[in-house]
């Protein structure tokens, strides 16, 4: 009888260390990550281009969108920002970033001690890593809420501005498994199925002045700065996506990847070799939740701001491929396909991504969401040849590791890794 009891009151018991462990962190964190007052910056002009030339950054022949029939020397464009959105496959951009930045040795502007730009706060220059006015960063990436004009101020002028969207229903699935837990008004929805609970009566459940409530209404719009809680019809929603259209020169979309970095191949002057990636923080398939053509609508409904967002963008990328050529396409896309098989048959033990448990270096453990461990890995092949062996490491490498592996100081970020990862006991 003892022997039940114990075990009835261990989880109970585990409960409460764990949840007051948690309220306690998540306000340390809290008053930890708060915006700093930002004061007044002199305005010194950054540099038309930050781009350099050594002899590896040499012009290449190609043949871009504008030009199908005559091939003209350019220079790889290395002035990038890239808008990373939430749960849009940014990590496996970010490691294709990450890599291109470090082939050409250029000036990344890295947040200082976390790995976003104290999201959601709108972004603000001063909140890049040992920031000078004047200075020349070439690429920024990490998580921001976008803020136009700040960035204008650190980046220079030839900067090619990218980012990238997702299906608002996927999104929405992927963010509420994601952030659910970090967001309280979610925490008295009943049943198991707490998706399609929310998605019966969003209304009843949401508070658009709750902590974390952004990530469950258009969170895309939310991303670039945007007011996530507006009316369909408000004109500055058809204002918001007329800015990031004139802003933004290039917008991926998740379903369509390889499409999308073909056209920044071309776009940018990259190389094919620049291009190659392993997926990154796929979720295993049990955690994902099919939508069924009902919650499928439900969700788009709920989201209808980042719906009208995204076929927008659908429809410019289409263009763009039209523009480029949808047999050209084709082709390119085969061989992008062919040589990333080929890098997994060098680089990845077993051949594909393996749950969390089964991960056999510490280093290549992806973050995972409160509560569980559904975030896929890699393990790296212990006979990888010396020629690969760097960069198969790189391209399998989590966004977090591959931060700190740069030299970013997240004390922050590991602190709060730490409190998951209890949690997560």
């Amino acid at each position: 009888m003892a022997v039940k009891e114990g075990k009835h009151w261990r989880p109970m018991f585990k409960g409460l260390i764990l949840g007051t462990l948690l309220t306690s962190c998540m306000i340390l964190l809290y008053c930890l990550s708060i915006q700093q007052i930002h004061f007044n910056l002199p305005e010194i002009p950054v540099p038309y281009s930050c781009a350099h030339r050594p002899s590896h950054l040499h012009p290449k022949a190609t043949t871009n969108m504008s030009q199908k029939n005559s091939s003209q020397p350019c220079s790889p464009k290395v002035d990038i920002m890239f808008m990373k959105t939430h749960k849009t496959a940014s990590s496996t951009f970010l490691n294709i970033l990450f890599r291109f930045g470090e082939k050409h040795h250029l000036q990344f502007a890295f947040p200082d001690s976390r790995n976003d730009f104290f999201y959601p706060s709108l972004f603000q220059r001063s909140q890049v890593k040992d920031y000078k006015p004047g200075m020349c960063f070439n690429i920024i990436c990490n998580h921001m809420r976008f803020n136009a004009p700040e960035v204008a101020k650190l980046l220079p002028l030839d900067t090619s501005y990218i980012t990238i969207l997702r299906d608002p229903a996927e999104l929405f699935e992927s963010s509420f498994h994601y952030f659910g837990r970090l967001v309280p008004f979610t925490w008295k929805i009943p049943g198991d199925d707490k998706l399609g609970e929310f998605l019966l009566d969003p209304h009843g459940y949401f508070d658009p002045k709750g902590f974390n409530y952004f990530y469950l209404k258009n969170l895309l719009f939310f991303d670039f700065g945007q007011d996530n809680t507006l009316e369909l019809e408000d004109p500055q929603v058809d204002e918001g996506i007329r800015s990031i259209s004139e802003r933004f020169h290039l917008v991926m979309l998740v379903e369509h990847f390889e499409e999308s970095l073909i056209l920044l191949k071309d776009a940018l002057c990259w190389e094919m070799d620049d291009l190659l990636f392993f997926k990154l923080n796929a979720r295993k398939g049990s955690t994902v939740s099919k939508l069924t053509p009902k919650l499928r609508a439900r969700a788009l409904e709920w989201n209808a701001i980042d719906w009208k967002l995204y076929q927008h963008f659908n429809q410019t990328f289409w263009q763009k491929v039209d523009a480029y050529g949808r047999q050209r396409m084709a082709k390119d896309v085969a061989e992008l396909r062919r040589r990333n098989r080929e890098m997994a048959s060098i680089c990845i033990e077993g051949g594909s991504a393996v749950e969390a448990s089964s991960i056999q270096e510490t280093d290549m453990q992806p973050w995972q969401p409160i509560g569980e461990k559904s975030i896929m890995g890699y393990n790296l092949k212990k006979n990888v040849d010396k020629a690969h062996r760097k960069l198969c490491r790189k391209m399998l490498m989590p966004e977090i590791q591959y931060l700190s592996e740069l030299g970013v100081n997240l004390w922050i970020t590991k602190l709060w890794g730490h409190v998951r990862g209890i949690i997560n006991w």
